[in-house]
């Protein structure tokens, strides 16, 4: 006796048609991926003001996005065969998504009152909504899997729309959602996107049975975002920033960018400089340059424009042109510090590298470099190329200064002031005797370092009295001290510069 032609093993039909439309299904796989994409790069915003914007944070996070992405892929599979595929996928969006809209408020909190477990509850944060967005994928390949004849097109189709729902979300967020939403009102919304998924795919299988619990827990997160301490004033395409008014003094305002104090403004007297490592390249200037006369500056970074200001305010007739990669940094400036159109510093919205690019070469007679993603300086402002720019952009008796942080052994400090001696005939230090190899000690303490440099030599005694005159404590180390503390330092190049592992963070997080 022969099996009739009909029989759903002859055919290749799977053993559980439960069917689901190609545009459902097309759309539910799009919208799961995406959402993996946001979670992930939002993540990486939340977690800034706390454990730093550094190659060491982007890397934990995209890891962990990556496992969770393989994980959900996995089990979704796996469950899918066990399970009526049907009644996966609305928990896994629902639950997924109440994660998602809880998150801002969950680690905001853990990081002001439990930070020690904060990597925990961050990683969880990502496993646990990527997971479950993952497994999104498997199931409804499960569902489309009627007949085993399609089964290539169905698996290649559904993973190319995935890949293309991962890209939409990543170039959204970075383009759209991050410039104009905080990262909080993007995470309750894709939360609640996500729930009205799940209670629409709840209503068109079982009815809306746990979607109202679920939709008091977005509330809920809503709610707990609006109380639980979040340290922004204002979120900018690349920083958590506030700006702090000085209890001492009514004109005093501090910029804190991440957590980090980045610079201290007095609007009514741009001449008072509060911060050690502003108050060294002051006096590094005013050595190098005769009183009062006025400059041409470029400044590769700006954040408060401390230094600009000071420029404008004692050498009238100085142009300062900056270079400040956050937008969000600059409408800061002129919203809460004062800044003005006609005081002498133009501020160019740019990446400061290319910002150099565009200079014609010997036009300025000073560059400063105070550029900084937390407090690593932006790598690719650290190399011997970086350095060749600014050197071709200086005039004969131009002048590069530079603001350094490190710690621990000074890896970075040593390897960048190596790689700026090999473009600068006269190089010095300038920073606290202990961290530079003058001090009783040879234990440094870390912290801010300046260094200074030159195709002409520079007047160190000037710069000594300078620095003494303003109580900074810190000496000059040149010559045969500077090469000596450099000792065997790499250099920076285009191609191989790890500042971000050179690099030992003090964990205080302040930068001045």
């Amino acid at each position: 006796m022969t099996r009739s032609s009909s029989s759903p093993v002859a055919e290749g039909t799977s053993p559980h048609n439960y069917g689901l439309g190609p545009r459902a299904a097309a759309v539910l796989v799009f919208g799961s991926s995406a959402a993996v994409l946001v979670v992930e790069i939002v993540a990486l915003r939340l977690l800034a003001p706390y454990l730093g914007l550094t190659l060491e944070t982007s890397t934990m996070v995209i890891g962990i996005a990556l496992t969770a992405i393989a994980l959900g892929s996995w089990l979704g599979g796996r469950i899918a065969d066990q399970v009526n595929p049907r009644r996966l996928i609305g928990p896994s969006l629902g639950v997924s998504g109440a994660v998602v809209a809880l998150t801002p408020a969950v680690l905001r909190a853990t990081a002001e009152w439990a930070p020690a477990i904060l990597l925990l509850i961050a990683s969880l944060t990502i496993l646990v909504p990527g997971a479950l967005l993952s497994a999104v994928t498997p199931i409804v390949t499960k569902l489309r899997l009627t007949s085993l004849a399609e089964t290539g097109a169905v698996v290649g189709r559904l993973s190319g729309v995935g890949t293309v729902g991962a890209i939409v979300g990543t170039v959204l967020t970075g383009f759209v959602l991050v410039t104009r939403l905080p990262v909080s009102g993007i995470l309750i919304g894709l939360g609640t996107l996500l729930v009205v998924g799940s209670a629409l795919v709840e209503w068109r299988t079982r009815g809306w049975r746990g979607t109202p619990a679920l939709t008091l827990v977005v509330v809920a997160g809503g709610l707990a975002t609006m109380v639980a301490p979040g340290g922004c004033d204002t979120e900018t395409r690349y920083h958590c920033a506030r700006v702090v008014a000085d209890p001492d003094r009514g004109s005093g305002r501090t910029l804190v960018l991440d957590g980090v104090r980045h610079s201290y403004v007095d609007i009514d007297d741009p001449t008072l400089l509060k911060f050690g490592y502003v108050r060294a390249i002051a006096s590094v200037v005013d050595a190098a340059f005769p009183k009062g006369v006025p400059l041409a500056a470029h400044h590769l970074g700006g954040g408060g424009l401390t230094f600009p200001r000071y420029l404008a305010a004692t050498r009238p007739g100085t142009r300062s042109l900056v270079s400040e990669i956050d937008s969000g940094v600059v409408r800061i400036d002129r919203d809460q510090l004062g800044l003005r159109s006609e005081g002498g510093v133009d501020v160019r919205v740019e990446d400061g590298r290319l910002g150099l690019r565009r200079l014609d070469a010997g036009s300025r007679d000073l560059v400063v470099g105070d550029a900084f993603g937390g407090v690593s300086v932006p790598w690719h402002l650290t190399t011997v190329e970086a350095m060749t720019d600014v050197r071709r952009v200086l005039n004969e008796d131009g002048l590069y200064v530079a603001n350094l942080i490190d710690h621990g052994g000074l890896a970075f400090a040593r390897a960048e002031v190596a790689t700026i001696s090999e473009t600068f005939e006269h190089v010095a230090l300038v920073g606290e005797p202990s961290d530079i190899g003058l001090g009783p000690t040879s234990t440094p303490k870390g912290g801010n370092l300046v260094v200074l440099a030159s195709n002409r030599p520079v007047d160190l005694r000037a710069t000594q009295e300078a620095l003494d005159a303003r109580q900074t404590g810190w000496k000059i180390a040149t010559g045969d001290d500077l090469t000596s503390w450099i000792g065997d330092a790499q250099l920076l190049t285009d191609d191989h510069a790890p500042v971000d592992q050179l690099l030992q963070p003090y964990s205080p997080r302040s930068s001045q």
